[in-house]
């Protein structure tokens, strides 16, 4: 590991930030060339002294999962990420569907939607982004680790996670589900992480098993939502989808239409704030 370059280049991709690039105020005494290190660790889930010990330089060696994180928060693009992570002495991650990287211009988007129920969902159903609303509305689905990352693993195998669709909504819900899973299997092939969610499941679900054995095919994911929330109760959502084919990934944004009920819940849930995912009594 190069430390001096790598403390550079931090500093340098840090110094060209904005904060309006990454969806956080100004402020009126701001004299910071760029981000200020607090909000470049904040933005990559670490403590502000380990990402000020990289800069320094005289930090640890950092792990491709932290180096992942600063790419995200320093909104690199692929080749910048690559560059990082040889600099930290680490061969440059694949780049393929299944990369954890994400395009720096759908973050810029992300970034302006501080306010509304959005988030980054990878072509396996792994939530990779949230914003608070989003985490009010749906539960904080990246708390959740391994195979169960993915929705589509967790459908079949966590009851709790149907219940925040009405009960008659369910079976259709399934089938689309497998005709997801079914498409992301078809295009990445055995020995990818959707081969490895699909053999788990065809282990652990008679239904899946039932379900895969149709061979759904998937037809417009995102439409109309009907969300019954444990605290606020049912929300008649509309779902928007901006779809990144290189990476494989989607920025979906539920919205309600204004003047409804379900509007004023989803204000409120803005209020409320997050809740864990698990079933309210």
């Amino acid at each position: 590991m190069d430390r001096a370059r790598l403390a550079e280049y931090l500093r340098t991709r840090r110094e060209a930030l904005q904060p309006e690039d990454v969806g956080l105020p100004r402020g009126r005494r701001r004299r910071t060339t760029g981000l200020r290190r607090e909000e470049v660790a904040v933005l990559g889930d670490m403590s502000v002294d380990y990402y000020t010990r990289l800069e320094q330089p005289r930090g640890p060696y950092p792990s491709e999962q932290m180096l992942a994180a600063l790419a995200r928060a320093l909104r690199l693009s692929l080749e910048e990420r690559d560059h990082l992570f040889r600099l930290a002495g680490y061969a440059t991650p694949p780049r393929s569907a299944e990369a954890e990287h994400i395009n720096p211009g759908m973050l810029r988007i992300f970034d302006g939607l501080h306010d509304a129920a959005a988030q980054v969902v990878s072509h396996l159903g792994e939530t990779m982004l949230q914003t608070p609303l989003a985490v009010a509305l749906l539960g904080d689905q990246r708390r959740h680790t391994g195979l169960a990352r993915s929705l589509h693993y967790r459908w079949f195998t966590d009851p709790d996670t149907r219940l925040i669709h009405p009960e008659p909504e369910r079976a259709a819900q399934s089938l689309t589900v497998v005709a997801d899973l079914h498409a992301s299997f078809v295009r990445d092939g055995k020995g990818s992480r959707a081969a490895a969610i699909v053999d788990a499941l065809l282990a652990a679900s008679p239904e899946f098993t039932a379900l895969w054995r149709r061979h759904p095919v998937a037809g417009p994911y995102c439409g109309p939502q009907r969300i019954a929330h444990p605290q606020v109760g049912l929300l008649e959502l509309q779902c928007q989808r901006l779809i990144d084919p290189d990476q494989s990934q989607q920025l979906v944004v539920y919205t309600a239409t204004p003047g409804t009920d379900s509007y004023d819940k989803l204000r409120l849930l803005s209020v409320i704030g997050a809740y864990d995912g698990s079933p309210v009594p």
